[in-house]
């Protein structure tokens, strides 16, 4: 079997990055920058961080080794490995297992001074049998209806007791609506529900929690999609500046430039022709990278071809905003060029798929998703540029 540890990784290493065809720029001062602000915002509480998910697509190593340096002491992610990682990047953290307790994994997880947030009771009985007095977070469900105690559970855990509890806590389910009567239903509901557990930190607000007006606060805040540059209170009115500084770019290289005629088409299933004389600029980029098929930008009418109800990919060349043109393939992806002047775009040439005014929440809408998928799904295959310290 194939050594992972020997197997290489499809990144390109910094000496082969101007061969790559795209660049992803993570700015580290600005993920602490964001950080600092979420712990100014969450009052008295702790202010953790959520790191899961390759911290956001962002890379968990550099992203907890600033995180900690800034001077976050909390982590959370989703699977034991992520956490094995986290814990070696910062061996004075607290890292915590949102994903809960897989069967037979409590003593490795205790070995190593990681806490299964636990969600069931029968997790709550295995950990106890298996891990003895090692400290563990408690789930309790106040209407996600996914992993958690529901409020039978809780009290039947208060009653038998629950053993060392270092945190307990639940997951909001509409905190960027900040007028969504669930709100303050669920804030009632933990408010009670973790009184179960005196003397036990507790914890509720995410990102947009953080920012409602109730300040559901409590004692420790988890704020993650927010680190990463995307807006935590999207739906306040009126509206407001995004709080947080940017943290991804990601910028794709022009292989090519071609003057396309009249009626030509581009790309698969000849689902974008042109309406004129056009110019387009193919990128060395595709889904294979992250970039969403359902960007692609259609406008032959063809029901299996139509663009979809959102706008459609777009990409900054030279400054200017030029919309996707035809299908997204794998590797490749055309942009509509047109109104850039003719010497302002070469092959060779980097053009911004995020950034400046194509914000993780901006592409977003055009894709017909939301940030969060496009920051997880960031690919392997692009160079990636740490910038910015603690």
């Amino acid at each position: 079997m194939l050594d992972p540890a020997k197997a290489g990784h499809v990144a390109p290493d910094p000496a082969n990055a101007d061969l790559a065809g795209a660049v992803l720029t993570v700015d580290l001062a600005a993920l602490c920058d964001n950080w600092r602000a979420m712990r100014a915002a969450s009052g008295a509480a702790e202010c953790s961080a959520v790191v899961k998910a390759n911290a956001y697509g962002t890379g968990q190593g550099p992203a907890v080794t600033a995180l900690r340096a800034a001077g976050c002491r909390t982590f959370f992610v989703a699977h034991p490995h992520e956490a094995f990682l986290a814990k070696a990047a910062a061996p004075d953290a607290t890292i915590y297992v949102l994903n809960g307790l897989p069967p037979g994994a409590a003593r490795r997880l205790a070995a190593a001074g990681v806490q299964p947030v636990l969600g069931s009771l029968h997790e709550l009985a295995e950990w106890r049998r298996e891990a003895g007095d090692a400290p563990a977070a408690l789930h309790i469900d106040t209407g996600m209806e996914r992993l958690g105690l529901t409020a039978r559970e809780a009290g039947e855990a208060a009653a038998q007791g629950a053993g060392p509890l270092s945190l307990v806590m639940s997951h909001f389910v509409a905190s960027e609506e900040p007028d969504n009567p669930l709100n303050d239903r669920q804030i009632t509901r933990f408010t009670e529900l973790s009184a179960l557990f005196p003397g036990t930190r507790r914890s509720l607000a995410n990102s947009s929690g953080i920012w409602l007006p109730q300040a559901p606060h409590f004692d420790l805040t988890r704020p993650g999609y927010g680190l990463y540059g995307g807006n935590p209170a999207p739906h306040v009115r009126p509206a407001r500046p995004n709080p947080m500084r940017p943290v991804v770019r990601l910028e794709a290289r022009i292989l090519q430039l071609r003057d396309i005629a009249p009626d030509d088409t581009v790309g698969y299933n000849a689902s974008w022709r042109a309406n004129g004389e056009r110019r387009v600029a193919t990128l060395s980029v595709g889904y294979a990278d992250g970039i969403f098929r359902s960007a692609s930008v259609g406008n032959t009418g063809a029901p299996q071809t139509r663009t979809p109800p959102h706008m459609g990919g777009a990409a900054l060349v030279a400054g200017v905003l030029c919309p996707f043109a035809g299908k997204i393939s794998m590797d490749l992806l055309a942009v509509d060029v047109t109104g850039v002047p003719r010497d302002a775009a070469r092959a060779g040439d980097m053009v911004t798929l995020i950034g400046d005014a194509l914000n993780v929440d901006a592409v977003a809408a055009r894709w017909g998703t939301i940030g969060y998928e496009v920051l997880t799904s960031l690919g392997q295959r692009h160079a990636r540029h740490y910038v910015g310290t603690a």
